[in-house]
């Protein structure tokens, strides 16, 4: 089947069929790439030790941070590239690959930079001790150095799946968790490079990746090909790129700002070993975490395509089979966390009080899961459909306009349970706020539906 028709079935293949041909490759390789993430933290911390975990959760924030300039170009590309191709406008698609490219470049270069030039007072501000800065510091010096290759791995990974590709852009994600691992065992368990040896892993493996990504976009028999001529930024493509992943890009800086405040909280009220706890916690959450976001990205191809399409009812289908799929997903992961959280914690270490923290932050931590997958799918379905927003109203209120007033508030009366109860407390909030919108919103869509249908001939 050629890139084309692939493109065109969006609109007209059953959508449960779509749904699952698009989101199980995003979603494997999505829980692939969290797996890798904990596979370093697992080495890190049986070789390096209990203190390197706390020092890895100090760089969460940053993590955030790059990933943040990243989602702002590779969502917002990905979903104006399904937006032009559900319009079968192929040229502006193929320009908005090549304004990709260079904004990849642009924003990598330039965040590796200044970040590194400033790296210790922000990793202080992060929440860094005289403890964990040592191997916050290892760590992130190697990340940085390599943004550029992220920014771009992850860039180019968004717009396989727009361009019809999802089990490329699995591949792709799949190659450099395989690769991450074997450089981990190399790096730190044979060659004893510790923290920074997991930098290197990560950094190396995407870099191969990203040759091959390239590759396939140099195919000039496909839809979308890296040509001359469409890497000089437009304004209007930039902007439009910058409107949709404004959105997650905000989700991220927030993202950011909360592990900062939860960091410098439990530094204060638990010292580093709490820190080690939420970072362990904080690794098994994103396992489902990832899940629903490989299942949103899934999504956005069909989403996008049928909006950009006018196929009400077909939009309307696939968020809803995206609401159930994500909710059985999250009600998985608060089942694990509740029956089986010491073998979570004893992957990660040996260090018994290590252990007993960590357990207690798992079940805290995930405490409202089974809320949370549709609370992501919402927010990523106003994302899809332009609703730019409302979308950013969602992405703030879970965890800036909610977790933020309940860390500065909760830790006063109840120190550090304070902390820990922030976090399910806002997830009930936020998730009760998005079905109130959702609701609204699915309201008026099916009676705009309606009256279409009704004054046509």
């Amino acid at each position: 089947m050629d890139n084309k028709k692939a493109t065109l079935e969006l609109g007209t293949k059953p959508v449960g069929k779509l749904l699952a041909q698009y989101a199980l490759p995003a979603m494997i390789a999505m829980t692939a790439a969290s797996l890798y993430n904990i596979i370093d933290r697992v080495f890190i911390g049986q070789v390096v030790g209990p203190m390197a975990i706390s020092g890895l959760a100090i760089t969460f924030p940053f993590m955030n941070l790059a990933g943040a300039f990243g989602a702002a170009v590779g969502v917002g590309a990905s979903t104006a590239i399904s937006v032009k191709l559900g319009q079968r406008d192929y040229d502006t698609a193929e320009n908005i690959l090549g304004n990709t490219v260079t904004l990849n470049l642009i924003i990598g270069i330039v965040f590796g930079l200044v970040s590194i030039i400033f790296l210790d007072p922000i990793l202080r501000f992060f929440g860094a001790s005289d403890a964990t800065i040592p191997y916050a510091r290892s760590f992130m010096q190697v990340i940085l150095a390599g943004n550029v290759i992220s920014h771009m791995y992850f860039g180019m990974n968004a717009v396989l799946r727009a361009a019809s590709k999802p089990r490329q852009a699995m591949m792709a994600t799949i190659f450099t968790v395989v690769m991450n691992i074997l450089l981990d065992v190399v790096f730190i368990w044979w060659w004893h490079w510790g923290i920074r040896g997991a930098a290197f892993a990560t950094i190396i493996s995407q870099a191969m990746a990203l040759v091959w990504q390239m590759r396939l976009f140099a195919n000039q028999d496909e839809l979308l090909h890296l040509k001359r001529g469409i890497y000089r930024l437009k304004a209007n493509l930039v902007k439009n790129i910058v409107a949709i992943g404004i959105s997650p890009f905000l989700m991220n800086v927030c993202a950011c700002i909360v592990v900062i405040f939860i960091n410098n909280q439990l530094v204060s009220y638990g010292g580093d070993m709490a820190v080690g706890a939420y970072g362990i916690a904080n690794s098994i959450a994103m396992i489902f975490v990832m899940f629903v976001i490989g299942l949103n990205q899934g999504m956005q191809p069909i989403a996008g395509y049928n909006y950009g399409s006018q196929q009400t009812d077909r939009l309307m289908r696939v968020v809803k089979l995206a609401i159930l799929a994500a909710t059985a997903i999250m009600v998985t992961g608060w089942l694990i966390a509740h029956l089986a959280p010491y073998y979570c914690a004893r992957m990660f270490t040996t260090d018994p009080e290590l252990i007993r923290q960590a357990i207690k932050a798992i079940q805290i931590n995930m405490m409202m899961f089974p809320f949370i997958g549709y609370q992501m799918v919402v927010t990523n379905f106003f994302q899809c459909i332009g609703k730019v927003k409302i979308s950013i109203f969602l992405s703030l209120s879970r965890q800036l306009l909610f977790l933020i007033p309940l860390l500065a508030v909760l830790p006063r009366f109840f120190l550090l349970d304070g902390v820990w109860a922030s976090l399910p407390s806002s997830d009930f909030i936020a998730s009760l706020v998005a079905a109130v919108i959702m609701f609204v919103y699915m309201r008026r869509l099916t009676r705009q539906a309606a009256e279409k249908q009704n004054v046509q001939p």
